[in-house]
């Protein structure tokens, strides 16, 4: 549910921020004050294409920003999660510069546009003159049928079936690879798996070999330098062991002079010995260097071996361990493959005649729900003003001969506006007006199935009054009781009938034009009411009648 959207120099908006609720918000307002613009900032924030108009003249950039409560959204949370963003909340912000191009984040996460409008369409349903449209997509008009039909365990089933299908007929694929191809394959195998083995790395044998291939490789620089540095610490005249404890002596005789040559004399003795125990660990470190020839050619040739090894397979000489795992389980399936092939096949045709039994049984129980959704629609399209239009929801088979994990069926909503027309597909209908009406009348039958929380109609009362309108008003105030509704609408008898009212109001300055919106309440919506029922000059008479229509509104 949309809580919160900022606005900010868009079209002729300098700065706008509202607050939403739940229920139904009516937005109305003067000819060319700008209705539309909230509706069309909503469209940019969640994906529509922007240029360079969008942005208010005399600024650089134009920002929305739109905030949801997805705490019952659980497809949304599942987008978000699916992309390793933030499922707590839904900040989704868009910026469109001068030169039209636009940047998007998602709970503070750069994005593009596409992925903007894949979380979009989860999220807000607009319905009028612009796109967003999600009932004209085939797979939602599906959706909507199976929800309508309340068969979940039908359809979980169904999707059950085609994974056990599918699995199984992968399997098998593999396993009827070109017979001559597969035992080439499973004779290198062979061969890679024996060299490997030959070979006999273990896991980390690498690391150890190669240090002390280091060792005895340098072994004479480093036998000279334990040398060398036990004579210069203790052994040669000079040394550092005879320099310091003379040093220790000599103040340790002059200490009864001065107290504080204490603390000198015990730092040089302890040097003292600590150079004693450092040239007696390089006296047997080097008593102990092994110049062992034989022992270097041996890890020379090793080394050699799994260098080899590894650039023959194109691996890190560290990952021939794991690659012969790998290749040894490929060999085991390649030499099983023949034993259960026979079988394999078998569970694969099993599991298709499964399939397409769970399939037929879907596709009757859609059918039989499909005839109720074409009655019950065409008599809302009716009670909205469509005199004889008429809807049907079409089932038939896909053609692709094989089921899905949504079986085999084509789902697609059919109508005619008018009498005499013959049923087209929803998307081909022309009027904008006709198609949110008839989108309305489908809202209003399956409110239940649309997992859609945000419903956006934009001048749905386009061509209609009287009588009809209030029957509009009427169905859109039951939908606000299921879903959030936002109508942009020129109709007292449909801003009524909202639990909400919003007034955009055009302001002309000296020098610019902007758009405002605020929440009326109580004596101000009874105003903008009569102004709607009374043009220019608003009387007692209108402002009674506005009164009367908010009373019954609330009480019917």
């Amino acid at each position: 549910m949309l809580t919160h959207i900022q606005i900010r120099d868009f079209a002729i908006v300098d700065e706008l921020t509202l607050d939403l609720s739940t229920g139904m918000t009516a937005l109305t307002g003067e000819t060319g004050a700008g209705k539309s613009i909230l509706v069309d900032a909503l469209g940019l924030v969640l994906g529509d294409r922007a240029d360079s108009t969008t942005v208010r003249h005399g600024a650089e950039r134009a920002e929305i920003s739109a905030r949801f409560d997805i705490s019952r959204e659980a497809e949304a949370r599942a987008w978000l999660e699916s992309q390793d963003l933030d499922t707590e909340e839904c900040l989704i912000r868009r910026v469109i510069a001068r030169d039209g191009k636009s940047r998007a984040w998602i709970n503070g996460s750069a994005v593009t546009l596409q992925s903007l409008k894949s979380l979009g369409e989860m999220l807000v349903d607009i319905h009028g003159q612009h796109a967003h449209q999600s009932l004209l997509r085939r797979e939602v008009q599906r959706r909507i049928l199976d929800d309508y039909a309340d068969h979940p365990e039908r359809l979980a089933a169904m999707a059950r079936d085609h994974g056990t299908w599918q699995k199984a007929a992968r399997r098998l694929a593999e396993l009827s690879e070109d017979g001559e191809a597969r035992a080439a394959r499973r004779d290198l195998l062979r061969f890679q798996t024996d060299e490997l083995r030959a070979l006999d790395l273990a896991e980390g044998e690498l690391e150890r070999i190669e240090e002390e291939h280091g060792r005895l490789a340098h072994a004479g620089r480093l036998l000279e330098m334990a040398e060398t540095a036990y004579q210069g610490l203790y052994e040669a005249d000079g040394s550092a062991e005879s320099v310091v404890g003379r040093f220790c002596t000599d103040i340790e005789h002059l200490q009864s002079l001065d107290s504080r040559l204490a603390e000198p004399r015990e730092l040089l003795a302890a040097a003292q010995i600590q150079i004693r125990e450092a040239a007696d660990w390089l006296r047997r470190y080097a008593d102990g260097m092994d110049m062992d020839p034989a022992r270097l050619n041996f890890l020379e040739s090793r080394l050699a071996a799994v260098q080899d090894l590894a650039r023959k397979h194109r691996v890190d000489p560290t990952a021939l361990p794991r690659l012969l795992e790998t290749l040894e389980t490929e060999l085991g399936r390649l030499e099983e493959g023949g034993e259960n092939l026979e079988a394999l096949t078998r569970a694969v045709e099993q599991a298709l005649q499964t399939c397409l039994r769970q399939a037929a049984e879907l596709s009757d129980a859609r059918r039989r729900a499909a005839e109720r959704l074409s009655e019950a629609v065409t008599q809302a399209m009716q009670a909205l003003g469509m005199e004889g239009g008429r809807f049907a929801c079409s089932v038939e088979d896909d053609g692709r001969g094989q089921p899905s994990a949504h079986g085999m069926d084509r789902v697609e909503f059919l109508v005619s506006a008018n009498p005499g027309q013959p049923l087209q597909p929803l998307a081909k209908v022309a009027s904008g007006g006709e198609l949110s009406r008839i989108s309305l009348a489908i809202q209003m039958i399956a409110a239940h199935a649309l997992p859609i929380a945000t419903l956006v109609f934009d001048e749905v009362d386009t061509g209609i009054g009287g009588g009809v309108a209030e029957v509009v008003g009427r169905q859109l105030r039951s939908l606000g009781g299921h879903r959030q509704v936002l109508c942009v609408t020129h109709l007292p008898q449909v801003a009524a009938q909202a639990h909400r009212h919003l007034q955009v109001k055009k302001h002309k300055g000296k020098d610019h034009t902007t758009t405002r919106i605020r929440s009326l309440a109580d004596e101000h919506r009874v105003q903008e009411l009569a102004r709607m029922l009374g043009g220019v000059e608003i009387t007692e008479q209108s402002l009674a009648h506005a009164r009367e229509m908010i009373t019954r509104a609330a009480t019917s």
